[in-house]
């Protein structure tokens, strides 16, 4: 009898083993999450302001029926540039706001680069696409000196940031692919930007050679030898005040060559408004790209979801193929009934824009 009841139990195990529910997790390609370490608040869309300066110009007309992320962006800009004259000696009337330089330019008044930087800034923030404001220079190089304001963007279509220059309606690519500030950079110190293009307007026509302003595509990749960002990301919010801290990337470069501003060093060096960081994702942190966590029990998943999204609203899923989006929250839990599961994850901010999309694969092993 104790050996017919072994045996019975033995094929009970044998039984259950074979019903059994091993899942795994196959690890996929995802935009790479890097955390905000370094930068200090964003433009907060629950400000008031945002939704004055939206109904103020209707901006929306711009690009109304357009889905294509970085065309919108480009029609956004390609407006500022149209309607703010360039003069950069002055006088620059107004009291120096978004809205101020953005009437004063309708009257057909002009202003320089960092009017055109603080309006983007506005204008971009307010249509939910993540931007920060730089400064930039030649550095002395071959006799250049100077300074630039720009911004940039974070485009969710492509999962990086992009340089985008308001003032000249223009920004540089590679490979139909739109470039970070240092990205540029990197090509200009490579081969003087031998190997990029630098393109204007919506339409992004190639302007090697800028007729309009008489410069080269090497003139204008110089001007980004030495960058500089806002530590803080709430100018338009936190207009009039000037945090005045700028972060700039400590590599041999910057460590061999002082940038040179005003014919002497930039004058933050050696004061509490200069951070040198010498780790570049820290610079280039990813807005709205999630990072997950999964945890398989059976044949339930607990995914667990995490980003730095500025102004989030809420995360969304759906089940591949077919499936519609969701709102989820940041834990997830699924039943696993298939051979293999293929989730998609986003993250949607107050302006209902989309970061990338975030793949989670379960597959029965």
């Amino acid at each position: 009898m104790k050996l017919k009841y072994i045996q019975i139990m033995v094929a009970a195990l044998l039984i259950v083993s074979c019903n059994a529910q091993n899942f795994r997790e196959v690890k996929v390609d995802n935009p790479s999450f890097h955390p905000n370490t370094i930068f200090s608040g964003y433009e907060d869309l629950t400000v008031s302001k945002f939704n004055a300066l939206k109904d103020k110009y209707q901006l929306d007309t711009i690009f109304h029926g357009e889905t294509n992320e970085l065309k919108r962006i480009l029609l956004l800009r390609n407006w500022i540039r149209t309607h703010i004259p360039i003069n950069d000696p002055g006088p620059h009337p107004g009291n120096g706001s978004a809205e101020s330089i953005i009437d004063e330019g309708l009257k057909g008044n002009g202003f320089h680069c960092g009017h055109y930087m603080a309006v983007q800034n506005a204008v971009m923030n307010a249509y939910g696409y993540v931007t920060r404001c730089l400064g930039s220079g030649p550095g002395g190089i071959e006799g250049e000196d100077g300074h630039h304001g720009i911004n940039e963007i974070w485009l969710n279509s492509y999962g990086k940031w992009f340089l985008s220059d308001a003032k000249y309606n223009s920004h540089f690519e590679k490979n139909g692919i739109p470039l970070s500030a240092l990205e540029v950079r990197d090509e200009y110190l490579k081969n003087k930007a031998a190997d990029i293009k630098r393109v204007k307007g919506p339409e992004r026509i190639p302007a090697d050679y800028d007729e309009e302003y008489k410069n080269s595509k090497e003139h204008f990749a110089r001007t980004y030898a030495y960058i500089e960002w806002d530590k803080y990301n709430t100018k338009y919010t936190d207009w009039p005040k000037d945090s005045s801290i700028l972060i700039m990337y400590k590599d041999d470069y910057f460590t061999k060559h002082p940038w040179i501003w005003d014919h002497k060093p930039h004058w933050a060096y050696k004061t509490n408004h200069m951070i040198p960081v010498a780790e570049r994702q820290a610079i280039e942190w990813t807005p709205n790209v999630i990072s997950s966590k999964v945890t398989i029990k059976g044949n339930t998943a607990i995914i667990g979801l995490n980003s730095n999204t500025p102004n989030f609203k809420t995360y969304q899923m759906k089940e591949l193929p077919g499936d519609e989006w969701k709102d989820v929250p940041d834990k997830v839990e699924v039943k696993l009934k298939e051979e293999s599961h293929q989730f998609l994850f986003r993250s949607i901010n107050l302006e209902n824009v989309a970061g990338p999309e975030h793949k989670v694969l379960i597959k029965r092993e």
